[in-house]
């Protein structure tokens, strides 16, 4: 079989797909993989025929201030998404007919997969490695009068990039063919039916929920003190000093272990002198880090979240973004984890104490860790894939 994904420039995108690629080409399939060079080593390195879009991406080339307003005001970030595809339209149409790929693979984001394949009528699977989006699961992405007042003023502008996808052949009507998940389209989702909000409203004969892609560690924390609290805001949004400082001052009073990783925007320098038992690193093997910690601090990006919660690690929650806030608020109704209310280090302080303290937290993070690790994972995400190809599936499932 020949199977094409697509991705946008983006780690916690690309690395749940991975394992999958690896699983794929394992079984003697070949794969095509269209995404970024930054990503390029690690894709080819799982076995995939890399392609760059470098050349035709508009998000790449946004200021700061642009990306900051990515994932915060839906007409701008429509209006990437469509730059980017009309963009590739030309180059990425001219391959798929030259390849007659039997199956695209894309990322939820990376609308232009989804966008190619229908134009073409390839068979699809939609990627999704945030929660699956539909109108009974928005409801956990609470939105304030503001947003909502927001989504209704960018309407017009919507409209306007629909009708750019429109003549150039793309069969979209609105806005919800984009970024919704519908029963009709078959669909990988990497966590658990137990940790998606409303699974059950999902078609079982199009939803595939395999859980979260977990890579092993590449190496061992050693562990100093009985307690090891982790600190880390992603690795996109991170120049957060203020927040890092607090943390510092904060957790110094509870006398454990303290890892910090601030990014690479952040001089580790600026923070000050540190306790002993506190260290700081622009980068960390957040796996084996995590192996090893009682509580992490995280902005609740559904990867780190998962992550986390794969080895049983509550969480003190910090979400940036409305995607977060839903992950954060699913861990909240699940009691896995607390929403830090004020970043001053008195509060940072109080909320993780209270999840080394309660063991409510920690007993319902392993809860989530036995459902994730009940799922099939690469090789039922294989599977479905295969299945949409109309190739054979693994006799194990």
């Amino acid at each position: 079989m020949k199977i094409v994904f697509f991705c946008i420039p983006a780690h916690g995108h690309t690395n749940p797909t991975l394992p999958v690629v690896r699983e794929l080409v394992n079984r003697g399939h070949q794969v095509w993989y269209y995404s970024y060079d930054l990503l390029r080593e690690k894709i080819e390195a799982a076995g995939a025929t890399f392609v760059s879009c470098d050349p035709y991406d508009r998000e790449q080339a946004l200021t700061p201030q642009e990306s900051a307003r990515l994932g915060k005001d839906l007409a701008f970030s429509t209006q990437i998404l469509v730059d980017t595809t009309l963009a590739l339209d030309d180059m990425v149409c001219s391959h798929m007919q030259d390849l007659r790929p039997d199956c695209i693979v894309a990322d939820s984001m990376a609308v232009w997969g989804k966008a190619v394949a229908q134009k073409l009528g390839i068979p699809f699977v939609s990627s999704t490695t945030t929660f699956a989006f539909n109108q009974h699961s928005a409801k956990i992405m609470k939105q304030s009068p503001g947003q909502l007042f927001g989504m209704f003023f960018s309407m017009p502008r919507l409209k306007k990039e629909i009708k750019r996808l429109q003549s150039k052949g793309y069969p979209v009507k609105n806005v919800l063919d984009i970024i919704q998940n519908d029963d009709k389209t078959h669909t990988v989702v990497y966590t658990s039916p137990g940790f998606q909000p409303c699974a059950d409203t999902f078609s079982p004969n199009h939803y595939a929920f395999v859980g979260p892609s977990i890579r092993p560690a590449s190496g061992r924390v050693e562990k100093t003190r009985e307690q090891l609290v982790y600190v880390s805001m992603g690795t996109v949004n991170n120049d957060m000093i203020p927040l890092y400082q607090a943390c510092i001052q904060g957790l110094s009073t509870l006398g454990c272990q303290v890892i910090l990783s601030v990014g690479s925007q952040v001089d580790p320098a600026r923070l000050g002198p540190l306790p002993g038992h506190m260290a700081v690193y622009p980068q960390v093997d957040q796996i084996a880090v995590l192996e090893q910690a009682d509580a992490f601090l995280s902005h609740c990006g559904m990867n780190s979240a998962s992550e986390s919660l794969y080895f049983g690690v509550p969480l003190a929650m910090l979400p940036q973004t409305s995607e977060q806030r839903g992950v954060a608020e699913r861990i909240r109704q699940l009691g896995a984890g607390s929403l830090l209310q004020e970043t001053t280090p008195a509060a940072i302080a109080q909320t993780v104490r209270t999840l080394l303290e309660a063991p409510t937290y920690r007993t319902q993070a392993k809860a989530i860790a036995r459902d994730f690790r009940s799922c099939p994972g690469p090789k039922g995400a294989a599977d479905k894939i295969l299945q949409v190809c109309g190739g054979e599936i693994s006799p194990e499932n």
